[in-house]
Parts: C-alpha cells; structure tokens; sequence
C-alpha cells in the first residue's frame, strides 16, 4: 500500500490554512485536497449556507473513479444541536448556487459524514458543504467545519488534517430576502434600539426590481423584543398610496432613517418621497422648488408605543429644505439623541448648482420642529452622525470623490466635526486617510462603556474596490486610529454594501446589512470586539 504525504499552504483572507493530506490507497493517484470556511455567516430562513469549500485536485484519475463519502468534524461548533441538516454539493468553481446536491445528512455528531457517488475527471474537482439551521439558533454561536477524509470509489482513503483551522463561522438571520412578502429587493438599512431594548429595522420594500426612486418603495419595519433572536412580521409603515392620481410607482418613498428620542421613547423614522417623474431617478431628476410636484420631500413617522403603531407622514420640506436646493433628504441608517435631548439625523441636500453635501437636520422640542446645518463637505453624501463629546457632533461622509474599482483613488470616508449644530465644521485629521470604503453607505455609531469611556463602532465594506468585505471596526480614541485587532470581517463576498449598527445592550452589538436583494442580521459579542 503506498503512502503519500504532501503539506499545501493557502492564504484566504489573511488566514493561512495548511492541510496536510495523507493518501492511503490502493492505487496512488496523487490527489491534493485544499479545505477552508469561508469567510460568510451561517444564516437561519436559508436552506444553503456555505460551511466549507473543498478543492480535490485529481492529475490522472481513471475513467470510473468516484468520490463516495466524505468525513467531517464540527469540534469546532459552539452547539451542534443548531444545525439541522448537512448537505454535499459538486459543482464548477465560484459557482455554489447552481451546484447539485451529491448527498446530505441530518445525523449530525461531532464526527459524521455525508455519502454519495460523485465521479471525479482530471483537473480541480469543487465539492462544498452547506448545512441549514433550526429554527431558533443561538445568534451568538459559531460553527466550526474540518475536512477530516475522502473516501474513494476504489477503497483508497484520502486522510485531511487540517492543521491551522479556518476561523469558525457566525450565525445571523436572513431577516429579508429576494421575493419574501412579494417583494422582489429588499434595501437600505436603518436600525435603533428603543429604551425598552426593542429593535427597530427598517428598509426598502422595492417591490418590482432593485432600483432607486423614482419606483413602486415603500418604508418597511421589522421589530424584535428578545435582542434580535425573533422578529415579528414586517409591517409596512410609510406608504404614499396613489397620491394626486398618480400610481403607486411614481408615489415611491424610500431611503429611511430611525432614530429614538432618549427622554420620550419616541421613534422616529425619515424618508425621501418622490412624486411624478415615471422612469426617473430622484437624485437627478428633483428640481429646485418646494411643492412635491417639483421636488423631493423629506418625510417623518413617528411611534410612541415602542414601535407598535406608526403615525401617518408628517412632511418637514417647508421648515428644512431650501428653495434653491435641487434636492434635501436625510442620511440614510440611524440618528441620535444628543446629551443634551437634541434629535439628530444625518442629510445631505444638492445645491442650487446640482453639488451634493453632508448636514445634520436637528431638533431641540423633541421633533415638533427642525433645523438644518450647513454643508460639511462638497461631493459628500450619505452620511452617518454621532456625538463623541458633549455638544461635538462628527459627521462620517461618504465621499464621491472615491470611485469604486480605481486602486489610485484614497478612496476613504471623509469626517468633520461641528461644535455649533453644523453651523460651521472642521475637517477631521483622519477625513479619508483612516476608513478605506469603495464608495458606499457605512454605519457609524457611539456607546459609553463602563469602565473604558466613549468607544465608536464603524461597518462598510472594507475594501478600496468594491463592496465586499463587510467588517466592523472599533476606535478607542474617538476616531483617531481603529485597531486591526479589534475587527471583524462578517461577509466576504460581493453584496450591495450598506449597513446600519446598533447596541443592543450593554454585551451585545447589532448589524443589520444588505446582501444581494437581500437583509441580514447578526448579534455580535462586545467582547469579541473589545476583549474581556
């Protein structure tokens, strides 16, 4: 019987995973084995969840050899009783959602395996395992996958050890997704936690197709009251019906933005409606002017049963938006409540000469009226706000200036600070040198720790190029410098980028981010970011 031993080093997201591959065979075919998790969470309300990629290259293999078990260890699973079933897939590389099934197993162990008969040519060969989860997992578990054999249709035995583990992957909620409720994209997240802990989503309901206003979008909301374990059904709560006899599709309202008043338990939720302008896009085509048959106008709901109920759109176009600005909307994702009682959301408005800019819309009476700030930067706009000291408001932009897909660009959010409700700002020293993004909506939020003062959260896709890499990011000293130790990539893969971040108590951090048409939720450890 022979014997081989071959070591292979592969570095997949700066993680270098080594499998040393023994093959104990009848006859040798000298096939390598590469294995890794990908850097992905394992969702519940989805039947495919990637837990493992495994590449068999096979040099020579006769014409009648297949691969017929394959062995597993979940070691590495927080609770193995969270996953229901197991699943082989074959297919071409990069090509997961269109593999077939070669076998699957709901007798899951901390050592099993999954049987079947896939025939293997010469060259790479791409299998992937994929398990689908319980109904109500534990979102703060992990599942850790190893490729321990192969066993082959001739007798022979491929032996894995894999002696540097992937890094265990992280469950979540697939809260929205593609054609749920009818819906075809489900976009733009926003997210707060009410003084009760309740959890406030909410997003667009895109019901044709993925894109932005002018189209038929209504403001949904989602809420859970156990921390993100369960959401109750969506409900719809900003919807501009078939105002003035147009329909529903040149009535869309979109692009929210939540924010809880700190002292009333008052949620508000702003939004951008646009009337008329069929086939359009509402960044460009909205005209200076007031009325909505010119212009977009920036909406409110409010809720004061904790998200029970909503009120019908209160319109604040007249008392924030000037008459010469082509557009004024909110900043989508979340606001505040400052120290002082201020409700704060971010906006963002183009000037008389079609130039966008970032702002802050404020109010001081607990929303029965607002103000609006100056513009903070030129070329910036979807922006995210929070106070990093009494009465200093920070605005982190995204900056148009960055392009996607161009390495030469800095390609990095832009930050100002304003002591006086935006009336004057100062360019951040960090302002597009500390938060590399692609040219995308981000998340930014503040929370006072107990014992290690004011610490800032950030998530966007972290990338220069393109919107993958969905991490989150920790600053200790208020947005000077944000540690790589003290960040976590949650989704590799290509998505449409935006998220919006929340605390959801004093242990636990949530995101809620857009996939492909598609919202995800996940409930992330204080400690895994901060440490003990």
């Amino acid at each position: 019987m022979n014997l081989t031993n071959r070591i292979f080093k592969r570095i997949f997201m700066g993680l270098i995973v080594v499998v040393v591959l023994s093959c104990s065979t009848k006859q040798n075919h000298a096939i390598e084995i590469k294995a890794q998790q990908p850097v992905l969470p394992v969702l519940t309300g989805k039947d495919k969840n990637q837990v493992l990629e495994i590449e068999l290259n096979v040099p020579n293999a006769p014409e009648d050899l297949s691969a017929t078990e394959f062995g597993f260890s979940l070691e590495g699973t927080t609770d193995i009783g969270d996953l229901a079933m197991a699943t082989l897939y074959y297919g071409t590389k990069d090509d997961f959602e269109n593999a077939s099934v070669v076998g699957k197993t709901t007798d899951l162990a901390p050592r099993f395996s999954v049987k079947g008969n896939q025939s293997l040519s010469q060259g790479a060969q791409y299998f992937w395992l994929s398990v689908s989860l319980n109904e109500n997992p534990n979102l703060t578990g992990k599942i850790g996958v190893k490729l321990t054999n192969v066993t082959l249709s001739d007798g022979s035995q491929l032996g894995v050890d894999m002696e540097v583990a992937s890094r265990p992957q992280r469950l979540g909620i697939a809260l929205r997704q593609q054609g749920q409720d009818g819906i075809d994209t489900y976009r733009i997240p926003g997210m707060a936690t009410t003084n009760k802990g309740t959890l406030i989503a909410v997003y667009d309901n895109r019901y044709n197709d993925p894109v932005d206003l002018q189209e038929d979008i209504d403001v949904g909301m989602s809420r859970s009251t156990d921390g993100g374990q369960t959401w109750e059904p969506m409900k719809v709560i900003m919807d501009m019906g078939e105002f003035d006899g147009l329909p529903e599709d040149q009535n869309g309202i979109g692009d929210p933005a939540v924010l809880v008043d700190r002292k009333t338990n008052t949620i508000w939720v702003a939004a951008l409606w646009l009337h008329g302008y069929p086939g359009e896009r509402a960044w460009n085509a909205s005209e200076p002017g007031m009325s909505p048959d010119r212009t977009g106008q920036l909406m409110l709901v409010k809720s004061e049963d904790d998200g029970l109920t909503w009120s019908s759109p209160i319109n604040i176009t007249k008392m924030t938006k000037q008459p010469e600005w082509q557009l004024f909307f909110n900043g989508p994702g979340a606001g505040i409540t400052m120290e002082n009682g201020t409700l704060v959301f971010p906006a963002q408005y183009k000037n008389a000469e079609r130039v966008p800019h970032s702002t802050v819309i404020y109010s001081g009476d607990n929303g029965k009226s607002w103000q609006v700030g100056t513009g903070a930067k030129s070329e910036t706009t979807e922006a995210q706000v929070v106070e990093v000291s009494r009465g200093v408001l920070m605005l982190n932009m995204r900056d148009d200036r960055n392009r996607a897909n161009r390495k030469d660009s800095l390609n990095g959010r832009s930050v100002a600070t304003s002591r006086d409700m935006g009336k004057t700002w100062v360019e951040h020293p960090t302002s597009r040198k500390a938060l590399i993004e692609p040219n995308c909506m981000a998340s930014i939020i503040a929370y006072k720790h107990p014992e290690r003062g004011k610490i800032l959260f950030f998530s966007n896709p972290d990338s220069k190029t393109h919107r993958n890499h969905i991490a989150v990011k920790t600053s200790f000293d208020l947005g000077m410098s944000w540690p790589e130790e003290h960040q976590i990539e949650l989704y590799v893969d290509d998505t449409y980028g935006y998220s919006c971040l929340s605390m959801i108590d004093e242990n636990h951090l949530g995101i809620l981010y857009e996939g492909t048409k598609e919202l995800y939720f996940q409930k992330i450890p204080l400690s895994d970011l901060i440490g003990s």
